[in-house]
């Protein structure tokens, strides 16, 4: 597991540009390099919330010159009609990003539901048991607390195997190291999380 690092040559270094991949990620990160192969210059990407869709999103867009077209499920239908039909006119790729994919979300227009139809999918999936791990320890540093393995390896194990839960997690931990004034210690952490309602106290 590494930061994301494709012949894109995607950033690694930008704190706001690190995509972690994993068996949970690879197959939509593969999927996105070799866009020139698609079938239509255009895919619909979704994915559990938090799971870093918008940010392969940006990312891709940024170093194809493609377009980005996020939240596509509450969007005006004739943009996204209009947008699949400049990515097929320019050749530039159109990366769709969804919660689900269509007919998930009704979709009246019907030129658009031929097109959305044909055009390719990818799902980023749950977290893995890596990379649970490595956006816990990666989250907890960036809010400059100090991570234990142990404590990683204690909520790895009781934690919603979820994005969600992965955030709900570090913040809880974070705003009770400020509140308390200390380290985090296993203790620490349970009491937090149960009071957040993150893991429950049995």
């Amino acid at each position: 597991m590494s930061q994301i690092a494709l012949p894109l040559d995607w950033p690694e270094s930008e704190r706001d540009d690190e995509f972690i991949l994993s068996a949970a990620n690879m197959t939509v990160a593969r999927h996105l390099e070799h866009w020139a192969t698609w079938p239509v210059p255009a895919t619909i990407l979704t994915g559990p919330r938090k799971s870093g869709r918008s940010l392969i999103g940006r990312l891709f867009a940024a170093k194809t010159g493609g377009r980005l077209f996020d939240d596509a499920w509450d969007a005006d239908e004739d943009a996204l009609f209009h947008a699949w039909n400049a990515a097929m006119a320019t050749r530039r790729p159109l990366l769709i990003v969804a919660d689900a994919e269509p007919p998930a979300w009704a979709v009246a227009l019907p030129d658009l539901v031929s097109r959305l139809a044909a055009t390719p999918r990818v799902t980023i999936l749950p977290p893995d048991d890596a990379l649970l791990r490595a956006l816990l320890e990666r989250g907890l540093t960036r809010r400059g607390l100090l991570v234990p393995p142990p404590l990683v390896t204690w909520l790895s194990a009781r934690i919603e195997r979820s994005y969600v839960a992965i955030v709900a997690a570090i913040d809880a931990l974070d705003r009770a190291s400020l509140s308390r004034r200390h380290r985090l210690t296993i203790p620490l952490a349970r009491a937090a999380l149960i009071e957040a309602a993150v893991i429950d106290d049995s």
